[in-house]
């Protein structure tokens, strides 16, 4: 008997998101602000656990951190960016992604949402392990 294993196609909203994530990803690689921007609602929110300090900021406080740090294009660093896992229902979405960049090892569990046709990253949650 031969057994066949079919692969679950990749559907539209798996495809759009992982679009949009890595968006997110390059855009924080290149430190392209407006780029990052536009893959957050404008009402996100980010926490973090960053070695044993808990922080909260808004996206806007975000955005400028990075238009203020030097991109880790522009130091020619490794592109130590990956998305680890996407997962839907329905018009939400969970995805966790690493960003390994500049010496440090982010995790970033992100909350996504359909929002008028556009999926957008409502809440970040990340930490930093040491490799």
């Amino acid at each position: 008997m031969t057994t066949y294993q079919m692969q679950t196609p990749v559907d539209c909203a798996h495809q759009r998101i992982l679009q949009q994530l890595q968006t997110y990803l390059d855009a924080l690689y290149d430190g392209d602000v407006e780029a990052l921007r536009s893959t957050f609602h404008p009402d996100a929110l980010l926490f973090a656990e960053v070695r044993g300090e808990i922080v909260q900021k808004t996206l806007d406080a975000y955005l400028q951190g990075v238009a203020t740090r030097e991109s880790p294009a522009s130091r020619s660093d490794p592109y130590g960016m990956s998305i680890l896992s996407v997962d839907v229902v329905g018009k939400i979405a969970s995805a966790k992604v690493r960003v390994k960049v500049s010496g440090n090892n982010y995790y970033n569990f992100l909350s996504i949402l359909n929002v008028g046709g556009d999926w957008l990253i409502v809440n970040k949650l990340y930490t930093h392990l040491d490799d």
